[in-house]
């Protein structure tokens, strides 16, 4: 698949910049952690210019019957015998890129959180989304969390309770990072949705921990 470039100075621009210092904003009545400019501007660059050489696909997959393209690109890193399944669809996994396992290392310096690989996904527009689902896969260790480190555009991410479908918007900027805590999985969906004002590509990394060898 052709890869699209990105302009990564308009991407860290106006609509992009951060604080000097993270700011922590932990929501007391919800299971996640979102920490705004938690990447200063020159780790975000590192990370962008090296996205462009991921090897980024969009997978068909079934849902109801029917074949569908998924609405994004991504690319799944991690550690050897770390393989993952998306909607069915065994997805094996690639070493881990440099700066990708430099930001999995800042991340367990910085929280304790272990992950043993990455989902990247790239929204080229706001064209691009994620619909409603929770990260339950079987595969997934019991009781970790999961990090979600946004870089380029602003996107709307939204969870949603699955009993009382209360929803709880988040305007992730790039550079921000959003900590899913367990069990938010079993209780929340979350979602991207369309936003066709959004013009510029988004990267976002997830960070999880899976049992190695859970698929021999």
């Amino acid at each position: 698949m052709k890869q699209q470039s990105l302009d990564l100075n308009r991407l860290l621009g106006a609509e992009t910049e951060v604080d000097s210092e993270p700011q922590l904003d932990r929501l007391s009545e919800l299971p996640v952690t979102w920490i705004k400019g938690y990447l200063a501007p020159a780790q975000q660059m590192a990370l962008l210019r090296e996205v462009q050489g991921y090897p980024f696909e969009s997978p068909e997959i079934q849902v109801y019957g029917k074949r569908h393209r998924i609405p994004r690109s991504q690319v799944w890193f991690g550690d050897a015998g770390c393989d993952t399944k998306y909607s069915g669809l065994l997805v094996e996994v690639l070493p881990w890129p440099k700066y990708a396992d430099r930001l999995r290392q800042k991340l367990k310096r910085d929280f304790s959180l272990e992950s043993n690989g990455v989902l990247v996904n790239r929204y080229v527009d706001g064209k691009e989304s994620m619909g409603w689902h929770c990260d339950n896969e079987p595969e997934f260790a019991v009781g970790s969390d999961i990090a979600s480190i946004t870089l380029g555009a602003t996107r709307d991410f939204i969870i949603r309770d699955k009993v009382t479908h209360e929803q709880q918007t988040f305007a992730l900027q790039s550079g921000d990072l959003l900590i899913m805590h367990w069990p938010m999985q079993d209780r929340w969906e979350h979602a991207l949705p369309k936003r066709m004002k959004a013009t510029e590509p988004r990267i976002n990394y997830t960070f999880r921990q899976v049992t190695p060898h859970y698929f021999d």
